[in-house]
Parts: C-alpha cells; sequence; structure tokens
C-alpha cells in the first residue's frame, strides 16, 4: 500500500514547548520531534492532534503498519496547510494517536494495560470510562476494530514517558498559541481539526455502526464555545452543500475542554470531517477532486473565522 510521504520511524518523540518570545509574532516556527508549532497574528488558532505519522522505535505494537495506521487522522495536515497564509496559529503533532492520543486526559489511563499499578491519578468519571473500557484511553489498548495493539502490558515508565514527551508538550504548545491570539485581540477562536470514518466501528465510539454526516461540529453542549459561533460554522458548511451534525455523535474531547472558556471570550470548537470526502479509507490515497473542493470550503470558512468576532454575535 502506498506510504505516507511523512511517514518515518522514529526514536520516542521528544520536544519542548514552544517559549513566548521577545520579539513576539516575529517568532519562527517550532519544529521537534513531537510537534510543530507556527505562531499566527489573527485571533484563530488551528491543531490537529491525530494527523502524526512518526511512529517511535519504543512503540512495539503487535500489529502490522497498514492496521495501525487506520487510526490516523489521515492528511488532515494537508487539508489545513493554508493555516500560516491566512494568518492562523497551526500547532500539528508528529507522534501517532495510537501511541499516545493527546485529545485525551492524563487521567484517562486504562490500567489493564500496565503491568503495575499507575502511580497518578486514574479517573473514576463513568462517562469517560466507557471509551476508556472500549480500550480507547490516553494510551489505546484495543484498535477501532477491537484488535489488541500489544502483546504485552506496558511498564509505568513507558506511560510516564509517553506523557512527558508527547502529551505535556503538545498542550503547552496549544495552550501558549490561544493564549498569545487572545492577548492580541481580547478573544482567540481555537478550532481542533480532526477526520472520522464514514461509518463508526465497533471499538470507535459509543455508536457502532453510525454513519456519520459529512462534518461533525462540537462544542461540548456550548460548554467551549459560543453557540453562535457554532451556528455560524454550521450554517455555513450546510451552505457549501454538506451534511452537518452538532455535538453528535462528537462533543469534543480534552483539547476543547482545557482551552474553551467562552465566558473568557475563549472559544474552542472540533471539527470532524468525514475521511469519505477526500479520502480512500482503505489504502489512504487522497481523492484529488474531493481534496481540493474541501480544501477550498473550509479555507473560506477559516477566512471568515478569522474575521468574525464573537462577542458581536
Amino acid at each position: 500500500m502506498p506510504v505516507h510521504p511523512r511517514f518515518s520511524l522514529r526514536s520516542p518523540c521528544c520536544a519542548a514547548a514552544s517559549r513566548p518570545s521577545e520579539q513576539g509574532d516575529t517568532k519562527p516556527p517550532e519544529s521537534g520531534r513531537s510537534f510543530t508549532a507556527r505562531p499566527g497574528t489573527t485571533p484563530l488558532v488551528l491543531d490537529s492532534p491525530h494527523s502524526g505519522t512518526q511512529y517511535p522505535d519504543d512503540f512495539k505494537a503487535a500489529l502490522p503498519l497498514h492496521i495501525l495506521r487506520q487510526a490516523e487522522d489521515t492528511h488532515v495536515e494537508k487539508i489545513y496547510d493554508f493555516a500560516s497564509d491566512i494568518g492562523a496559529a497551526w500547532v500539528e503533532a508528529h507522534f501517532p494517536r495510537i501511541y499516545l492520543d493527546a485529545n485525551r486526559d492524563i487521567s484517562e489511563i486504562d490500567v489493564q494495560l500496565f503491568e503495575s499499578d499507575w502511580p497518578g491519578e486514574v479517573t473514576a468519571d463513568e462517562v469517560t470510562l466507557q471509551k476508556v473500557r472500549l480500550g480507547k484511553g490516553l494510551i489505546w489498548r484495543f484498535t477501532d476494530k477491537g484488535e489488541p495493539i500489544y502483546e504485552r502490558q506496558l511498564s509505568v515508565e513507558e506511560g510516564q514517558n509517553r506523557i512527558a514527551a508527547c502529551w505535556m508538550p503538545y498542550h503547552a504548545a496549544v495552550a501558549e498559541a490561544i493564549d498569545a491570539a487572545h492577548a492580541r485581540h481580547g478573544y482567540s477562536i481555537h478550532i481542533n481539526c480532526h477526520s472520522m470514518p464514514s461509518v463508526a466501528a465497533s471499538h470507535a465510539t459509543l455508536h457502532p455502526g453510525l454513519e456519520h454526516a459529512d462534518f461533525v461540529i462540537g462544542d461540548r453542549d456550548g460548554s467551549t464555545a459560543s453557540p453562535r459561533l457554532s451556528a455560524l460554522i454550521c450554517d455555513f458548511l450546510r451552505a457549501r452543500g454538506y451534511d452537518v451534525a452538532y455535538n453528535h455523535p462528537y462533543k469534543g474531547v480534552e483539547l476543547a475542554r482545557r482551552n474553551g472558556q467562552p465566558d473568557a471570550h475563549r472559544h474552542s470548537i472540533q471539527i470532524e470531517v468525514n475521511r469519505k470526502i477526500y479520502m480512500n479509507e482503505e489504502t489512504l490515497d487522497i481523492i484529488p477532486d474531493g481534496m481540493q473542493r474541501l480544501r477550498a470550503d473550509l479555507r473560506d470558512l477559516m477566512v471568515k473565522l478569522a474575521s468574525t468576532d464573537p462577542r458581536t454575535l
């Protein structure tokens, strides 16, 4: 099968979180083995936590690469590669989601995955545990189809190293980009960029077999962004001919939850796009016409958001 041009096998991902620059927005893009962060000039911040293709050497999964890659939000970084051109900040994870899911809280630990007791906090929230029990915690135990990812239990040290090397710097980079946008404009709009399969698999969501809409817009039931801003996005996409769902089956997870504070004019919205629009879900090949149309429509949407002040909606 075709190999993603950005795929590589790497040593454990590690990169320090980007630090504020005395020169503000003139700071050059920061790239590391775990993420890339590019500063912006508008209130808009985009991030892609699940499109990473650099599989670390310490992963030691039991499954072949073509199965592991089905967990990626493949090509999302290409969909939004216009971000810098329109003045949006951009943060992109390079580590794969199936190695560590940056859109989960560090308390979402699947204790069955580890050979000894986890020393940190482990969530007891029943809603959160529904996903953990599917093998979809911070570090996955099963694929979307229920295949065991490992033939071993992980050491606690392995889990903690992944958090320190990947989760911590990625979240710091997203938070810094949002802080900078808010400081410049008095408000920020954070778009958490994802893709989803056309049909939910058995261990992917709580709705196996669900045929997904073209887009799912999530703001955690209005808790992470102004519903008016979310409605603007939904209306824009529907006007372009897409089928759009709102907060079902995806409401937004950790990156939206941590960064969305609409009362403080910090808006965070998750956008899920159906992979069938732009790629072959089996081979991961791009569908050129679908990708071209999608990129153009999303660019227009992001330009609109970059010039929208949610305080006036």
